[in-house]
């Protein structure tokens, strides 16, 4: 079986998780799980930035509008957090479109709002779902076909 990709990172911001779900339980804003996540993932010293703006590019150019993922840990891990009664595909695709528009191979989603426990959700982007980097190419001369030979003239 395959290993899962950046499993123990995973398994840290989790674990940060769980502690701040035990210690305030259900029912608060997002805003107040973000206060909390951010103070256990630096007692924990799990490196993390916070609201970061990430910019979207078209076609080279970017675009007026940006995201603010709402933690993005070891450089490497998206973490999108909600306190909603459950998660539906929804809050899935904006991890996805996050994970698209940061390269970031792996996603947490997590749900402070269910009643009972902690819900998340680890997501990972496979190529098929990736958005290819564009390449910028050179413009060449197409190669000319049927060039005049010079004439021996003798």
């Amino acid at each position: 079986m395959a290993e899962l990709l950046l499993k123990d990172e995973v398994y840290a911001i989790i674990g940060a998780a769980m502690e701040v779900y035990n210690q305030l339980g259900p029912g608060f804003g997002e805003a107040i799980y973000q206060d909390a996540m951010e103070i256990e993932l630096k007692s924990r010293k799990i490196p993390n930035v916070s609201q970061q703006d990430v910019f979207v590019f078209y076609k080279g150019q970017k675009l007026k509008n940006f995201f603010k993922p709402d933690l993005i840990c070891y450089e490497k891990v998206v973490v999108e957090l909600k306190a909603l009664d459950q998660l539906t595909s929804r809050e899935e695709t904006q991890l996805l479109n996050y994970l698209k528009a940061t390269g970031l191979p792996v996603g947490v989603l997590v749900n402070f709002g269910g009643e009972r426990n902690l819900e998340w959700k680890r997501m990972v982007l496979t190529p098929a779902k990736s958005t290819p980097k564009p390449k910028i190419l050179t413009p060449q001369k197409p190669p000319r076909i049927n060039d005049p030979k010079p004439i021996d003239s003798d």
